[in-house]
């Protein structure tokens, strides 16, 4: 998909730009951003952020409005080596967030077995959604405990997080477990939105609340760093 993309952005040259981040990865921007979005600052930021070397598995990103948001009801994706990022933001930090998070997918893609073949993160993940259902069952909130043991994304369940709980009470149910609310709806989820928080607010934050996520991004950035260094 992402090679029809930029070969479609190339066709229109008049209406989209390129960009590189880490001087490497071409940022291609397929249509308009807000004008008080500059995205050159927000690559910069990203750069000072994340490590080169966990953008590896990253062959683009594309800025602009995509068929991929709609099926999968997001602003933001990671599609076979490419990051799609939506052109309509909120604000500088919003874009920066998307970009990073997506970044964690990309990460998981190239590094599955060494993130989730032991099954650490799954069974913290689990050991969480399990005193998270004994808590909603405690507030008179009856959900299904196969659906709070399913580790996979299902639609219905977020809806059921953010419409019916509400991201209010969500976030006061899931203080303490979860680095924030949206980490509870998927083990990938799980994983992505404390990475993003480890490289974009505190780690040792990370560390407290999903110890083995921690850990994981903590092993990977040392591989990463004596592969580059064996090269």
């Amino acid at each position: 998909m992402h090679k029809y993309v930029r070969e479609s952005a190339l066709r229109s040259q008049s209406r989209q730009k390129e960009k590189l981040l880490f001087n490497s990865i071409p940022v291609l921007i397929k249509d308009p951003l807000p004008e008080e979005i500059d995205v050159d600052n927000v690559l910069s930021q990203v750069e000072e952020r994340i490590p080169k070397e966990f953008l590896e598995n990253v062959d683009g990103i594309y800025i602009g409005d995509f068929e991929v948001f709609r099926q999968k009801q997001t602003n933001a994706a990671y599609e076979n080596g490419a990051l799609y990022v939506s052109n309509e933001q909120d604000d500088l930090q919003d874009m920066v967030d998307d970009i990073v998070h997506e970044s964690a997918h990309a990460l998981e893609d190239q590094h599955w077995q060494e993130i989730y073949a032991d099954g650490e993160i799954e069974q913290e993940f689990v050991g969480k959604r399990q005193r998270l259902f004994h808590i909603f069952k405690e507030e008179g909130l009856d959900i299904p405990e196969e659906i709070m043991l399913n580790v996979e994304y299902s639609a219905s369940f977020d809806k059921l997080l953010y419409e019916d709980i509400g991201y209010e009470a969500l976030s006061s149910f899931a203080m303490g477990l979860f680095v924030s609310p949206y980490g509870i709806t998927s083990l990938r989820e799980y994983f992505a939105n404390a990475y993003e928080h480890y490289f974009l607010d505190e780690a040792s934050y990370v560390k407290k609340i999903s110890p083995q996520v921690y850990k994981k991004i903590e092993e990977i950035h040392i591989l990463r760093v004596y592969n580059n260094e064996e090269q």
